[in-house]
């Protein structure tokens, strides 16, 4: 039983490892196409990384703004359960606003574009692997990180701070409702008690772990996909696989990050 398990230990380590030099490797060269291949006559594809940004970005904004705004309200209920016992029910705007800003926004909507986002480039790449299109773009002399990675990483590095900034706002306005609907509060108290708290720092975590999420979105789901064998069960495990790797190093990506800034004081 014991050396059954150590074997089972050893070929999931081994795995771990595989996949971590193949990210590794992954993102490596997508950041050397991105910031080297303009200086070796590489032409950007500006339109394919719009176009990967309009779908990562705008399709997700409906589902962003009703989570945030949902788990603002959330937020302000539970805390002015608990704030209202102490008497410091005015310590509920400063409550969601720090709780949005440097933890649920960028965690929601982190999660919520590996669903809608990330998904879809594994389950898209693995159809184009199977089918053997990327392939075709090698023999026609095309490089299928530069012409299929990079615009699709690009893209997520650039429009996910984006909409964790709106659903920062969005949070933040949710609270409001409860705030101002339900525990008598005045919009204008709620506002300034809101901005008194805030610090450039909360902001600026927010954005470094939703710059991290993105990264760990692209390159996952780019890899799954590549890395598709087979038919059309490969895909959908690919695409399985994609989210749910991307869900869990997305949580473990938060942790680091908090931890490193708690270090920071």
């Amino acid at each position: 039983m014991l050396v059954g398990g150590l074997r089972i230990v050893g070929g999931a380590t081994s795995r771990v490892l595989t996949d971590t030099g193949a990210l590794w490797r992954l993102f490596v060269s997508a950041c050397s196409r991105l910031l080297l291949g303009p200086f070796h006559g590489e032409t950007p594809r500006l339109r394919a990384t719009v176009e990967q940004g309009v779908r990562a970005g705008n399709r997700s904004l409906p589902l962003v703004s009703l989570i945030c705004v949902l788990t603002g309200m959330i937020m302000a209920l539970q805390s002015a359960y608990q704030l209202e016992k102490m008497g410091a029910i005015e310590l509920v705007p400063n409550l969601v606003a720090i709780s949005m800003i440097r933890e649920l926004a960028p965690l929601l909507t982190a999660i919520i574009v590996t669903g809608r986002y990330g998904s879809a480039i594994a389950a898209e790449l693995g159809t184009m692997k199977v089918s053997q299109e990327i392939d075709a773009l090698v023999v026609m002399g095309f490089d299928p990180v530069q012409f299929l990675v990079v615009p699709r990483l690009f893209a997520l590095v650039l429009v996910l701070p984006c909409l964790t900034v709106f659903a920062d706002v969005v949070g933040i306005l949710g609270g409001m409702v409860v705030a101002v609907g339900a525990l008598g509060m005045g919009a204008g108290t709620y506002i300034s008690l809101t901005f008194d708290v805030l610090v450039l720092e909360d902001v600026f975590t927010g954005l470094v772990k939703s710059l991290a999420f993105a990264l760990i979105i692209g390159l996952i789901g780019c890899h799954q996909g590549l890395e598709t064998r087979g038919g059309a069960e490969e895909v959908g495990r690919s695409t399985t696989t994609s989210v749910v790797r991307s869900i869990v190093l997305i949580i473990a990506a938060d942790l680091f990050v908090t931890a490193l800034f708690f270090a920071r004081g």
